[in-house]
């Protein structure tokens, strides 16, 4: 008896996504957001300078940057979506909506792709340095910890036990290097706060037995140093609450810049594969 074979050719669908066209379009966005942001950094370092007193203020300076960061993500992810959607190869016998919506992926993935790259390279920049910087920074920790550990463990504790120890009139034979310590733990302590009747009695005493100025002159003293304290931190405090919102606004611009640039990224795809289709 014959036997009958009933062959039938198998045809596998192409894929919907092209990797050889994605990361074509991924690899020209990385290098065109890494060439605006070096152009970026060359005209802010043009017109930042820290010998002018004409500087912009920060807030200028915060917009000019969000801005910039909008148009580089603007720029690079029309170029990586629209090639990655213009090169990836046509679909014949799909609807037109399917197609559409392939390219829009081809955009996005291109532009994903684009954003790991370009934080993968800033990222081997940021290790390279310290790396090189490695050994002096563990020497100088090094250094730190050996010191702070002949040393008092903090402000607090050694003002503790300098109230514990202290006498009733200050001791003229102790050196110059340790009533210094102990007066700037007691500034310290008062510039986070106030200063006690007690410690600004006793620094008083201190900065008369040693200077040999009256005691009214030297309570002006005691007065000074703590009004100079207590501006030093409130300068701090400013300075340490502007660095918490240039941070916070930079990574804020950055994620919306970044969103715009998934969006362009997106739509880039779908007209490069309209483009690619009209050809």
């Amino acid at each position: 008896m014959p036997i009958v074979r009933d062959d039938t050719a198998a045809i596998l669908p192409r894929a919907g996504i092209s990797w050889a066209a994605v990361l074509g379009g991924a690899v020209v966005a990385t290098a065109v957001a890494i060439m605006l942001t070096s152009l970026g950094s060359g005209l802010g370092l043009a017109w930042v300078s820290p010998v002018s007193e004409n500087n912009p203020s920060g807030m200028t300076f915060t917009v000019v940057t969000a801005i910039w960061l909008i148009v580089v993500q603007w720029v690079s992810s029309f170029f990586g979506g629209y090639l990655a959607g213009r090169l990836r190869p046509a679909a014949s016998g799909v609807h037109r909506t399917e197609i559409t919506f392939r390219d829009t992926a081809a955009g996005f993935v291109a532009w994903a792709v684009a954003v790991v790259l370009f934080a993968g390279l800033v990222g081997a920049g940021t290790w390279s340095v310290a790396a090189g910087m490695g050994k002096g920074a563990a020497a100088a920790v090094a250094g730190v910890g050996t010191s702070a550990l002949g040393s008092s463990a903090s402000p607090a504790s050694g003002y503790v036990l300098d109230t514990l120890f202290r006498p009733t009139q200050p001791d003229t034979s102790s050196s110059g290097q340790d009533v210094k310590t102990e007066a700037g733990r007691i500034l310290a302590i008062a510039a986070a706060g106030t200063i006690t009747p007690a410690d600004h009695d006793y620094l008083a005493q201190v900065v008369a037995t040693r200077t040999g100025i009256s005691a009214e002159d030297a309570g002006k003293r005691v007065d000074q140093a703590v009004a100079a304290g207590r501006d030093a931190m409130a300068k701090a405090k400013h300075i340490a609450d502007v660095t918490r919102k240039a941070a916070s606004s930079f990574a804020l611009y950055t994620f919306f810049s970044m969103l715009i640039g998934a969006f362009i990224s997106c739509v880039a795809g779908a007209v490069g594969g309209r483009h690619r289709d009209a050809f």
